[in-house]
């Protein structure tokens, strides 16, 4: 596909605005000295930057036509040809990122290929303080609604299923061998499934460790997904984060865990639409490496 100057201009245009928009709030709070616990999630554990997410790819198999004064043609792995044109060039990506493009598809496809189970009720926090001092909390600042004694029988009263390695790896010791599933980093592409929460945020950590194959589009697609998927994780979280005006999903309830459940299979719906697309990318710089 070949895009005038007049058209990837204003990809490119969109693509910034839209950034800009999305990291607003952590890049003042960052001028400001000041934290979010849920908010700045996205650019902490996943380790993208405002900057570097406000960088527009076309994509693989996308020319830049007059583009040799674009920000993309000073990007790595992009091609300036004699007539001005700018391409990604992905037999040069796959040389050299090959083994993690082939990993990401394959990973994606298999958690395609599940069933969504919408059953955890977002556990997984409570299982990351069960049996802590209040020293040992994650977010010490903000206090369980529940109290210590009220969140550990939560966790105690239910039964904890989760198949992803990097919310089971921060479980307490007490809570480790509560957990029905024992995922390790080895067993990740026969584990995850759609409905997992993390799995979902995830797409966007595949999405940019793909940059800067990835079209900017789908990369922002997938930050939003993991913004609102954040938002649910810890709304439904043991924290009590009203003042935040984070309202809480009470999961220990019958009323809070058929609104999580809502939300998670909605969210599974919507991973799964963005998982195709980056499979889809995946599959051309494969073709093209």
């Amino acid at each position: 596909m070949h895009l005038g100057r007049a058209q990837w201009q204003a990809r490119l245009r969109a693509h910034e605005r839209r950034a800009d928009t999305l990291t607003a709030g952590h890049r003042e709070r960052r001028v400001a000295g000041r934290a979010h616990p849920v908010a700045d999630f996205l650019f902490v554990y996943y380790n993208h930057s405002p900057g570097r997410l406000r960088r527009w790819h076309p994509g693989p198999g996308t020319v830049l036509e007059n583009a040799t004064d674009s920000s993309v043609a000073t990007q790595r792995f992009h091609r300036l040809d004699p007539d001005g044109n700018v391409a990604l060039d992905a037999a040069a990506f796959v040389a050299e990122r090959g083994r993690t493009v082939s990993f990401v598809r394959d990973l994606l496809c298999a958690t395609l290929a599940r069933p969504a189970r919408a059953n955890c009720f977002g556990l997984h926090e409570w299982a990351m303080v069960y049996g802590s001092e209040p020293e040992g909390v994650r977010h010490d600042r903000w206090p369980l609604r529940l109290g210590a004694d009220g969140t550990d029988e939560v966790v105690r009263s239910h039964r904890i299923r989760c198949s992803h390695f990097d919310a089971y790896r921060f479980f307490t010791a007490a809570a480790t061998p509560l957990n029905t599933l024992h995922p390790t980093r080895e067993t990740q592409r026969a584990m995850e499934q759609p409905g997992c929460l993390h799995a979902g945020m995830d797409v966007y950590k595949w999405c940019y460790k793909l940059a800067p194959a990835v079209p900017g589009e789908l990369v922002l697609d997938a930050f939003e997904l993991a913004a609102d998927i954040r938002t649910l994780d810890m709304r439904a979280s043991p924290y009590d984060l009203r003042d935040l005006g984070l309202t809480p999903v009470r999961i220990e309830t019958r009323t809070g865990k058929t609104e999580f459940a809502a939300a998670q299979a909605g969210f599974a719906e919507r991973s799964n639409a963005l998982r195709a697309r980056l499979v889809s990318v995946c599959e051309d710089l494969l073709a093209a490496g």
